[in-house]
């Protein structure tokens, strides 16, 4: 099997941690921790494996399980509003098990990356968040989940209804390609222009605005709320930057499985946004500006 970075048993590794913990950083951490477990076996241990990759996607697991409670801790203490860490393109392949027992009530692969879902996701405790990921996006069964999490399989049943439960509580923004595209450019277009109206045309009404700044002074540390406010809240910071003689500019890319945007100063990222687009219009900003959650972003 070949667990080096960029492989597709990498990448299929790496997609279950990070939707786990919503960082690339620790889910790479997690990842090599069980290459090293794997390479620690011997090589008849290795032979009585029969399917190496899920083998490793339960130790991947129980490693995301057992961080999730500090991570927790850390992020109660974080300065400002904690967003998850964007990661550029798309994370992780296809399925390690089964189809989900209801397709209709699984949570889709695009879907449990994006910046939103990871966010309401916080509100879970670590057995729901990896019984949730596992069995609806993974297709695993609720007695491999209970080997994993240690609890049984009725158990694991019911962890994974109840975060269902709190995941359609949350706000799922599943706008078409073409549709997201229009929204992101005339966002885009409006901010960079410094176009007012513009901007409120394609901000809905009672949209809302979240910035990572990890405690940066002059962003927000709570949510900005409705259109008017949110619009020049943007404006604003668009202002004092090119007032500083640091202009910035925009380009699209892909954030986390979908159309984002990326903004780049003196050749340095400084922002990565992920709309959420219904019906036309963005519905919820994330900005993250944590210089330590851009290390996966490089100026093209």
């Amino acid at each position: 099997m070949n667990f080096t970075r960029g492989s597709r048993d990498h990448e299929q590794l790496f997609g279950v941690a990070y939707r786990m913990l919503g960082s690339a950083h620790d889910a790479e951490d997690a990842v090599q921790d069980a290459v090293v477990r794997w390479q620690q076996l011997t090589d008849g241990e290795r032979a009585e494996i029969r399917e190496p990759v899920a083998w490793m996607t339960r130790v991947v697991s129980r490693i995301c399980l057992d961080q999730l409670g500090s991570a927790r801790a850390r992020r109660e203490s974080y300065a400002g509003i904690w967003l998850p860490e964007p990661v550029p393109g798309t994370v992780g392949p296809g399925s390690v098990g089964g189809r989900p027992a209801d397709p209709a009530d699984a949570v889709t692969l695009d879907e449990s990356v994006s910046v939103a879902l990871l966010r309401a996701m916080e509100s879970l405790t670590p057995g729901e968040r990896v019984a949730l990921i596992l069995h609806d996006v993974f297709g695993l069964s609720f007695a491999e989940i209970g080997d994993i999490v240690g609890r049984s399989p009725d158990a694991c049943r019911q962890l994974a209804s109840t975060a269902r439960r709190h995941v359609r509580a949350a706000p799922r923004f599943q706008a078409d390609d073409a549709q997201r595209r229009r929204a992101v450019l005339a966002f885009s277009e409006a901010c960079t222009t410094g176009d007012l109206e513009a901007l409120l045309r394609v901000l809905a009404p009672d949209v809302v605005s979240r910035a990572d700044g990890a405690g940066m002074v002059g962003i927000a540390r709570v949510p900005v709320v409705g259109a008017e406010r949110v619009a020049k809240y943007l404006l604003g910071i668009v202002a004092v930057s090119e007032a500083q003689g640091r202009p910035f500019g925009t380009r699209f890319e892909t954030v986390n499985n979908r159309t984002g945007l990326v903004i780049v100063a003196d050749e340095q990222v400084i922002a990565v946004l992920d709309l959420g687009v219904e019906d036309g219009r963005v519905r919820e900003i994330a900005i993250i500006m944590a210089p330590d959650k851009l290390r996966s972003w490089t100026t093209s």
